[in-house]
């Protein structure tokens, strides 16, 4: 089962391993970061389409926490799902997606 954190907890679930630089991994389109976007604080940002994975893999590293992200979470979910079955331990889905980020989170960022 992947973890479901929302945005106002995500930096207490990084915290929770701070030996590792903790990924927040944007699934979205780019079309959809550029409407709508984070600003990395306490993580790494890095955006890769959710179609882009299987063959982008190599870009992350198993050992650092993955949390995943997409407009309303149905997507990051089957990200983070993915790459839990691939070896990543430590991974969990962003609940409600960019949309919860806004409304939970930082008002500044774009609903759309």
């Amino acid at each position: 089962m992947i973890e479901q954190v929302a945005p106002a907890r995500l930096a207490d679930w990084f915290a929770l391993d701070a030996a590792a630089q903790p990924v927040l991994l944007d699934v979205r389109e780019p079309w959809e970061r550029q409407t709508a976007s984070v600003t990395p604080q306490g993580f790494t940002l890095v955006a890769i389409p959710m179609n882009e994975i299987p063959a982008r893999l190599a870009e992350l590293d198993p050992a650092q926490r993955v949390a995943c992200l997409c407009h309303h979470g149905a997507r990051s979910q089957r990200v983070a799902l993915f790459l839990e079955q691939n070896g990543f331990a430590e991974v969990a889905n962003v609940a409600g997606g960019i949309d919860a980020w806004s409304i939970q989170h930082d008002p500044s960022v774009p609903r759309y």
